[in-house]
């Protein structure tokens, strides 16, 4: 896929995507249910949650309560803990919970069993490194779909959740991505008056993810529980470039999305820098603790972009554009011109992870499904686009980072010994 194709492929899904109502395929055959079984009614959706973590728990509760008739019917998760943990939550739904022992499902098959077990609608919350996988699995069973950012953590990856976004087009399955802020009433506003030419022509931006420390598992702590290597890993998955896409993948791409929304295009070129200052092996695993990116983008517009986990520092989660005429942020949520404040969002909203799940029940049962797949994949590369980048202090392209062979994932997923992948040296040469 060429850059100037695949633009005009995002800014044509951007038209699709940008609005919580956008119309989407509409009349084409169901696999999971006969053509139009939802359309202007109110049919049971039952509702398959795979990925039992905090955001999977969240997600389950506000999905089910999202519209009338809709229930959770089966769970999956690595492991039989976790699972027990969000079922014994979930309990609290009452008759929104209908999930029974024999479709509660652990291990590396687990979402396999749970997409057959006759379930409407999956939602995917477990490490991203094992997303690609899971998303072409429920887009071939024929079932609608809400999957959590990032969706891949490396290009081929990347390349194989693109196959799916076609696919499920084609299937006329709806398909919601964790990038809330596409439904969310202010941001909503903001671009459609960015989109509108309130402030001209884009010139350029900056977007950030800076935060400190988040939890996490140490070995200590595997020791203790006796837990192997890959299950270590895999519960420590943040620390771990092939399970998380390291935080510029698995948090920044927020902001990046945000980004690539307000210029209708992804970038077509980074030069990044990074590394590790307050890190330490082996508890934090292999990936960077900040992050600085030169984004470039179409027409010459560069966008400058930071990410950062370190405690005890200056914080900020926001983005921005300039353009000829003014300028928006989404700090205050408002658009200035000549130093003074043109527009200011003022108006109250839902909360947005609660709304994209509306958005997307209500996109089912009209006919109308949303599918914001190769929107979500497109940021999400341009976040491993970056950090290839960092990892090798080169500059890499859109198209190099697309059509990479590298990938992250083991050859074998089985739990027992694995090693800590090393961390990446810039300019060292390494291939990542």
């Amino acid at each position: 896929m060429s850059a100037a194709k695949a633009g005009e492929n995002t800014r044509r899904e951007f038209l699709q995507t940008s609005s919580a109502v956008a119309a989407g395929v509409a009349g084409a055959a169901l696999l999971s249910r006969p053509a139009g079984a939802y359309a202007g009614g109110d049919d049971l959706i039952k509702v398959g949650l795979v990925g039992c973590g905090g955001r999977g728990t969240g997600a389950a509760e506000q999905c089910v309560t999202a519209a009338p008739n809709v229930k959770l019917y089966a769970m999956a998760d690595m492991f039989p803990d976790r699972l027990d943990g969000c079922k014994s939550n979930l309990a609290k739904l009452g008759d929104k919970f209908a999930v029974t022992d024999d479709r509660c499902f652990t291990g590396f098959d687990a979402y396999q069993k749970l997409i057959d077990s006759g379930v409407d609608l999956v939602i995917l919350a477990t490490p991203p490194g094992f997303r690609p996988t899971h998303i072409e699995a429920v887009i071939k069973a024929g079932k609608h779909l809400f999957t959590e950012k990032p969706v891949a953590v490396d290009a081929p990856g990347i390349r194989q959740v693109l196959a799916a976004a076609d696919e499920a087009k084609k299937k006329g399955l709806a398909v919601v991505a964790g990038t809330q802020r596409r439904h969310e009433k202010s941001y909503l506003e903001a671009m459609s008056r960015v989109h509108g030419g309130e402030i001209g022509e884009i010139v350029g931006g900056r977007c950030y993810w800076n935060q400190g420390g988040l939890w996490s598992h140490s070995l200590a702590e595997q020791k203790s529980h006796g837990w192997s290597d890959m299950e270590w890993q895999i519960r420590n998955w943040l620390y771990f470039t092939w399970l998380s896409g390291d935080h510029i993948c698995e948090q920044h791409v927020h902001n990046l999305d945000v980004i690539n929304w307000a210029l209708g295009s992804h970038p077509e070129r980074a030069v990044a820098m990074g590394g590790r200052q307050v890190r330490v092996q082996p508890d934090f695993g292999n990936i960077f603790d900040h992050f600085a990116v030169d984004l470039e983008y179409p027409k010459g517009v560069h966008v400058m972009s930071m990410s950062r986990q370190i405690d005890g520092c200056e914080n900020n989660v926001s983005e921005a554009v300039v353009g000829t005429k003014g300028d928006w942020a989404s700090n205050g949520m408002r658009i200035s011109s000549g130093g003074k404040t043109k527009w200011r969002f003022r108006g109250g909203q839902k909360n947005p992870y609660e709304q994209e799940h509306i958005d997307l029940i209500a996109s089912i049962r009209a006919g109308k499904p949303l599918n914001e797949l190769r929107t979500v994949a497109e940021s999400t590369l341009t976040a491993i686009m970056s950090r290839m980048s960092a990892y090798t202090g080169k500059a890499v392209t859109w198209e190099e980072a697309l059509n990479s062979k590298v990938s992250l994932m083991p050859t074998k997923l089985a739990f027992g010994p694995i090693a800590i992948p090393p961390v990446a040296v810039p300019g060292s040469g390494a291939v990542v």
